[in-house]
């Protein structure tokens, strides 16, 4: 049993450049700032209350008062998460009187938002062990 793992392991550190042709050519690294930014940014999603909260602002811009409603949630808790989530940039505002209004900052955000929650409610996902 271990065995085959350890045959399957040499076999791969075994391979020859001419069986992947694609090794021979230069691979552009992706700067490191930007992965660290970027684990940031799935750091700060990666609560679920933060998530919904983030969901909720993929429908339209909303006022705290509205957003403690929508996820019958106290006041101080969902200023915390918005906190966090302007600190990375997630989320924007915009006064109006005496209103601030939350949005998501962009365009990748809700693509990011969008497809996560999607994946997450696949329930035949030959990769997840849950499925």
């Amino acid at each position: 049993m271990d065995t085959n793992r350890t045959e399957d392991a040499s076999d791969e550190r075994d391979c020859c450049d001419l069986e992947h042709p694609e090794l021979n050519r230069p691979m552009p690294l992706i700067d490191q700032e930007i992965c660290k930014r970027t684990a940031a940014i799935f750091r700060a999603m990666g609560d679920a209350s933060r998530l919904q909260l983030l969901a909720l602002l993929a429908k339209r811009e909303m006022c705290v008062t509205e957003l403690t409603t929508g996820l019958s949630d106290n006041l101080p808790a969902i200023s915390q998460r918005l906190k966090l989530l302007r600190a990375e940039r997630l989320v924007s505002t915009r006064r109006q009187g005496k209103h601030i209004y939350y949005s998501l900052a962009d365009n990748h955000i809700a693509s990011l938002i969008e497809n996560g929650l999607a994946h997450g409610s696949e329930t035949d996902c030959t990769f997840c062990p849950t499925a």
